[in-house]
């Protein structure tokens, strides 16, 4: 067992890096070895391994299985799929104690990484530093662990279906819908999905390859949905829904080809939700727009905002008690029937039972909402040892002013011209920026206030950072 490890890939929410550069065979393995040793020092119990489509994760994957059988562990293998199979497998099978998903996510296709839970808790924040810790002493256990395959695709595609009952299945003959897998890991699960369903589908990019040779995996940037669009007015289909490389986003489109937002499609299911649970709980993050939380409470329910990050906001669902969530960043959380876990697959199939049981089109849901100017999540460089204390900077100066102003994550802002929001990324070293209002001018407004807050700090928003 090589001992060299690199701190570098461990984040906030997951393991992540560029693979062959920061993120290799020996890092994997070290994270399954530690792992495993936490796992069995715990209680024990199996962890099941997934993988996406990437080019690298087979590779990722060998090493992976080796590091948790080396430290004595059970290993249960599902193969090829989404992350949200892996949830669902590790919530579901029987014995099964923690998972792993081996995902570069939305990311570039040279880039991986690993998403884990364990004992149906999302597994973040300073679990992972401890874990990188644990792998650069080399504190791990040594046994000689099993290895089964197991299959769950089937299984999976079964309990997505159920996302459908209730619903008679004649209503839906007319239904017309285009699914994006990207080449992403969603691709054989939707192609069993999707020939299950009643109506006309279509599936576009299926065959899962790594390098996404049609557009990057990314549905939460319009520029990646125009073959969504196009496929869609051009069919004069109903709607439209995208996936990212490990289809735990979603993105849409409507039958008019207008991007149908995250926060817009949560309040699609906020809607049919609370005509079922009346006074339902809510939760948007901190990057969501205000019409989310104003149509939440006009209908009767109750709305919260809370931290971006899908692994907090899956542990303020079970804190809270809240049956929806959502993130800009195309993570929807459903726990009404499902597990609270982010599926973006599960949710398209929501959208569909929202639709038919409101009785109302995609178009005309889409529609009905309000019209604001927003401007997309604008990432800028700030090293890493000032970003946060730039941000406790402005919420000093915003404080003293008497600002109306939420501070769970950053700080947001509300004026008269809508609002703003600036906050420290949890993975890079950059400053997030946000703004929402009902016109041009007051949305120059929000971001000059911006600008003179960063500007008092020494800052000024630079070239545009990637995710």
């Amino acid at each position: 067992m090589n001992h060299c490890f690199d701190p570098t890939i461990l984040r906030e929410y997951d393991v992540r890096g560029v693979f062959g550069e920061s993120l290799g065979a020996d890092d994997a393995r070290a994270i399954g070895r530690c792992f495993g040793t936490q796992v069995l020092r715990a209680g024990g119990g199996a962890v099941v391994v997934g993988m996406d489509g990437r080019v690298s994760s087979p590779i990722l994957e060998h090493a992976l299985v080796e590091g948790l059988s080396a430290s004595g562990a059970e290993v249960v293998r599902i193969g090829l799929g989404p992350t949200p199979m892996l949830y669902f497998a590790a919530l579901t099978l029987p014995g099964v104690a923690a998972g792993i998903q081996i995902t570069g996510s939305h990311n570039p296709a040279h880039h991986n990484g690993f998403k884990l839970v364990r004992d149906g808790q999302p597994f973040f924040g300073e679990a992972i530093q401890d874990l990188g810790r644990q792998a650069q002493a080399g504190d791990w256990d040594s046994g000689t662990g099993t290895v089964r395959s197991v299959t769950v695709l089937d299984a999976y595609v079964d309990r997505l279906l159920k996302g459908l009952d209730g619903i008679d299945r004649a209503s839906l003959a007319g239904l017309s819908m285009a699914w994006d897998a990207g080449n992403g890991a969603a691709g054989p699960v939707l192609e069993r999905l999707v020939a299950r369903l009643p109506g006309q589908h279509r599936l576009l990019f299926a065959e899962v390859d790594g390098t996404f040779p049609h557009h990057h995996p990314d549905p939460t940037v319009e520029e990646n949905l125009a073959d969504l669009r196009q496929a869609v007015m051009q069919g004069g289909l109903d709607f439209g829904v995208a996936f990212d490389g490990d289809a735990d986003r979603i993105g849409a489109v409507d039958g008019l080809g207008r991007v149908i937002w995250a926060d817009q499609i949560v309040m699609i299911l906020a809607q049919d939700l609370l005509a079922r649970r009346p006074g339902a709980l809510v939760l948007g993050d901190i990057k969501t727009g205000r019409a989310l939380f104003d149509r939440v409470r006009a209908l009767g329910g109750q709305s919260q905002m809370w931290k971006s990050g899908h692994s907090h906001m899956k542990t303020r669902l079970r804190e809270s008690g809240a049956l929806l969530a959502g993130e800009m960043s195309g993570h929807v959380f459903l726990a009404d029937d499902w597990y609270g876990f982010d599926d973006g697959i599960y949710a398209a199939i929501r959208l569909i039972a929202a639709a038919a049981r409101l009785g109302q089109s995609i178009n005309d849901l889409r529609g009905a909402m309000p019209d604001t100017i927003a401007t997309p999540e604008l990432r800028f460089a700030v090293d890493e040892a000032r970003k946060f204390t730039a941000v406790d900077e402005v919420k000093a100066r915003l404080e003293a002013q008497g600002a109306d102003m939420v501070a769970i994550d950053g700080v947001r802002v509300t004026t008269p011209d809508g609002w703003w929001l600036l906050r420290a990324s949890h993975t890079q070293a950059v400053l997030v920026a946000r703004a929402e209002s009902e016109s041009e001018a007051g949305l120059a407004r929000l971001m000059q206030q911006i600008d003179t807050q960063l500007a008092l700090s020494g800052l000024a928003r630079t070239a545009q950072v990637p995710h």
